[in-house]
């Protein structure tokens, strides 16, 4: 919904919540359903009803759990049965400043001052662990604002009696337990309120008259920040960014005024201005946002102005690059169907509104912000959070590469004429096994994807993923691949619950990454469960497939792997049966696995 895009209007926000609440639940069907439990250090009454918008907007219709006003830690520590009885799939703890029940005093010596800081971080810790061990499910965790007065002045951040002083440690001690504990993620509300406006945000009179840790006007953007860690813990945020050219990623058109004469670089204003965003650009490239052209120009005048010896991106950091006179509709289509991807995973940036509006509406599913003037292009980018990270794997490091490596691999195919001998050809290589700690992260980032390949549309968390791999009741695999153009990295996971008195294997989850479909990995992956199953006397397979608007392509995938169909319901959802064996040969003839 257009109004619920950054940059929005927070007052209007806040005067027709119902209104657009009522628009969001009627205008679609497929949200993934999440509970979430708010806990709070204040009143957070106007935060989930804000919270709430957001999150519809982004494919989330959340169920809420909301603690007693200051009962965030009682309701973890004392074993609340309501909050037991709701089994969040995701807690929230929103605590500020002024839950913080000791400061440092000017006269207090180094040793008192570290006391208090252990104090306040242990009343914390105690509590994420006790979360840890009894819901096992993702936790994000507020930092501390700074206080909107300085008893110290210029010295509050360095003096240990400091209140900034003694925030900075604290917070950076959150920081190293979130680095150390892959389910427990940081809200900023430090740089939210610092880019709101430390005065206005801190106005007293909230506090002591609502108990609101914020003025009621930044409640709108905090809860947009909040609802951009929540869908991208839940696996919503957007892969890639499609740019224009002509005044986006460089000032002047170049057809016009040749590439001479472009501005980028350090000999104007605007040059830099360009130079900026374009540094920001290859930044997130490098956290595995992918990169696209989609321009109005000749081809060779994009690749020159590419090729300028002052601009930042060249034409090897992009996935595509459709530089032609065709509609940017059309382009923006094609891009999404080149990458194996939905259109829903893209974001259109250019500087024209008319082609904004024109991509928005014959693409559905596709972001294009109003991007503002170019002074304005990387806060209003940043702010709106489409690539929110939540865990950096070195498969996100490699994504513009290994989407690059596909695009050869395609260009290869069109060179055999028998496929078997085209998969031969790719020298591949694949590794399948028991999930295994280094990729619970990718395992879990894997499940929460908008995957068009999921056959049961489970998504779990790192927790979840832990927790199937320490049980001895399921067999979990696994799968990267790699050959001559790359690594794949972990393209596929495959979850079976154990049903040993009717000696029969559930598959509650099988994915695949759509880059590497009908490259026989997915028969790979079937020998390895097949084989596991076998050792431990599991004579069955049943698999289960429920549809969504996105799964169809693998509607009839487990018809295709040699499963018998048992059942069909209505919804099209079906259940499937796999007999193995007892002299099962192996379906993949053309990767090779490495022996576990």
């Amino acid at each position: 919904m257009k109004e619920l895009e950054y940059p929005f209007d927070s007052e209007y926000l806040l005067k027709k919540s119902k209104k657009i609440k009522r628009e969001l639940t009627e205008s679609r069907t497929d949200f993934v359903q999440k509970k979430i439990a708010v806990l709070g250090g204040s009143t957070t009454h106007d935060i989930i009803r804000m919270l709430e918008l957001f999150l519809l907007d982004q494919g989330i219709q959340p169920e809420f759990y909301e603690s007693e006003y200051a009962q965030y830690w009682q309701d973890v520590m004392f074993d609340n049965p309501e909050l037991a009885g709701f089994g969040p799939d995701l807690i929230y703890i929103h605590t500020s400043n002024r839950n913080l029940t000791n400061y440092p005093s000017p006269s207090d010596s180094p040793e008192q001052v570290d006391d208090l800081l252990g104090e306040q971080y242990e009343h914390f810790r105690v509590m994420w662990d006790k979360i840890a061990d009894q819901y096992r499910c993702p936790v994000i965790q507020n930092n501390f604002e700074y206080p909107f007065y300085r008893i110290l002045g210029n010295q509050e951040a360095v003096y240990l009696q400091g209140r900034i002083n003694f925030i900075n440690r604290l917070n950076e001690m959150f920081y190293q337990y979130a680095r150390g504990h892959g389910n427990f993620y940081i809200n900023d509300i430090n740089y939210i309120s610092a880019a709101y406006g430390l005065d206005k945000w801190a106005d007293p009179f909230y506090w002591h008259m609502y108990k609101y840790a914020m003025c009621m006007q930044a409640v709108p953007e905090f809860a947009y920040n909040l609802s951009n860690i929540i869908k991208a813990v839940f696996g919503k945020n957007k892969k890639a960014l499609v740019l224009d050219l002509d005044n986006t990623l460089w000032g002047g058109v170049i057809g016009d005024d040749g590439v001479e004469n472009i501005e980028i670089g350090q000999e104007t204003s605007m040059g830099q201005v360009f130079s900026e965003f374009q540094t920001y650009l290859k930044a997130q490239k490098d956290i595995g946002v992918m990169l696209n052209v989609n321009s109005k120009n000749e081809y060779d005048n994009a690749i020159a102005g590419l090729n300028h010896p002052e601009g930042i991106l060249r034409p090897e950091d992009f996935i595509l690059i459709k530089a032609n006179w065709e509609l940017k509709s059309r382009n923006t289509a094609a891009i999404a169907s080149e990458m194996n991807i939905l259109p829903d995973s893209l974001v259109f940036v250019d500087d024209n509104p008319a082609e904004r509006d024109i991509v928005a509406t014959q693409v559905p599913g596709v972001t294009a912000p109003d991007i503002g003037t170019p002074e304005q292009y990387i806060r209003v980018l940043d702010h709106a959070g489409y690539f929110e990270v939540v865990s950096l794997s070195e498969d996100d490091r490699k994504r513009n590469e290994m989407y690059k490596a596909n695009m050869e691999r395609q260009k290869q195919l069109q060179n055999f004429g028998d496929y078997r001998e085209y998969l031969l050809s790719l020298e591949m290589k694949a590794e399948i096994r028991p999930f295994a700690a280094v990729y619970m992260a990718r395992i879990a980032q894997l499940s929460n994807k908008s995957n068009q390949f999921n056959l049961t549309t489970r998504r779990y968390t790192q927790s979840d993923i832990e927790r199937f791999a320490a049980d001895d009741g399921y067999i979990t695999r696994y799968g990267k691949l790699e050959d001559k153009f790359g690594d794949n990295g972990v393209v596929s996971v495959v979850i079976g619950r154990k049903d040993l008195p009717n000696k029969t294997l559930h598959l509650e989850l099988w994915l695949m990454s759509c880059r590497v479909l009908k490259r026989d990995m997915e028969y790979a992956m079937l020998d390895s469960m097949a084989e596991a199953c076998q050792e431990c006397g599991i004579e069955t397979m049943t698999g289960y497939y429920y549809p969504t608007a996105k799964n169809g392509m693998v509607k009839e995938f487990y018809g295709a792997m040699g499963f018998e169909k048992i059942e069909e319901k209505e919804d099209e959802s079906t259940v499937w049966r796999f007999d193995i064996p007892a002299d099962y040969q192996r379906k993949n003839t053309v990767i090779k696995v490495a022996k576990q």
